[in-house]
């Protein structure tokens, strides 16, 4: 497909506008953290929920609702009460390869974080420079406890050129809000200007038909590149654009 610049802008942004609204929430893995309104609970499950956001979506969606259920559907208040005998009375769960050893170890790794580390929100964003750093940062703090070798697998590391799909939709989660009713806008240190698309199959596919991105592998670099093409057509807030992308992908099979 070829259309000019202005072009692609109008037919992004038609796109956007299409996608960009409540009915988008029924079929996304962000219906979990809308089911809950204090701040800490809707950034903890967002965060458990982006993590298993791969494959098939009602899968996603079924799954993040049982790990609320094992958390009590309480996210906050089991993350900072629970004992250890509690963490490890979970035992049945999983997704894909992230299993219940996975799952214990990332409530007691968000016990940390919340009693040591001031919240996730905090440990984006004090010294905030860029994202990648940011990611890069919250990689190492989230692993400064013992953790299972296999665990490791299950937080990106864009030191090693990934594309962090899953945390940059979370950190997008956490920051946009153009009052559309979909994201939370909940940190405000950093800006919807900083954001990183979330680059996935179907993002990735579209952006190469579209001339948006040249890179064939889907990491870091990759990363970069589509959200610099996105940042021409909105440099305030490039990643808007992902409902754009993965709409066109997932319900138009674009």
């Amino acid at each position: 497909m070829v259309l000019s610049q202005k072009e692609l802008k109008e037919f992004l942004d038609e796109k956007y506008y299409q996608y960009n609204n409540v009915d988008f929430i029924e079929t996304d893995p962000i219906q979990i953290p809308h089911s809950f309104t204090l701040k800490e609970d809707i950034e903890i499950s967002a965060f458990l929920s982006a993590t298993i956001a791969w494959g098939n979506r009602k899968m996603i969606i079924r799954n993040a609702k049982k790990m609320m259920s094992l958390i009590d559907n309480s996210p906050f208040d089991f993350i900072l009460n629970s004992t250890i005998k509690d963490i490890n009375a979970i035992d049945n769960f999983v997704h894909r390869t992230f299993n219940v050893v996975d799952f214990q170890f990332f409530i007691k790794s968000l016990k940390n974080i919340y009693k040591n580390h001031d919240g996730l929100e905090n440990v984006f964003s004090n010294n905030f420079t860029d994202v990648k750093s940011a990611i890069a940062k919250f990689r190492k703090v989230f692993f400064e406890i013992q953790y299972p070798e296999r665990t490791g697998r299950h937080v990106s590391n864009v030191e090693k050129n990934s594309a962090a799909k899953r945390i940059n939709m979370f950190l997008m989660w956490m920051v946009r809000n153009d009052n559309r009713g979909v994201h939370f806008g909940l940190w405000n240190k950093i800006k919807s200007a900083d954001l990183f698309l979330p680059l996935d199959v179907h993002t990735g596919n579209v952006s190469r038909k579209l001339g948006l991105l040249t890179r064939k592998q889907s990491d870091w670099k990759a990363v970069d590149e589509i959200t610099a093409n996105l940042r021409k057509f909105d440099e305030k807030d490039p990643v808007k654009y992902d409902f754009a992308l993965f709409g066109l992908g997932v319900f138009e099979k674009f």
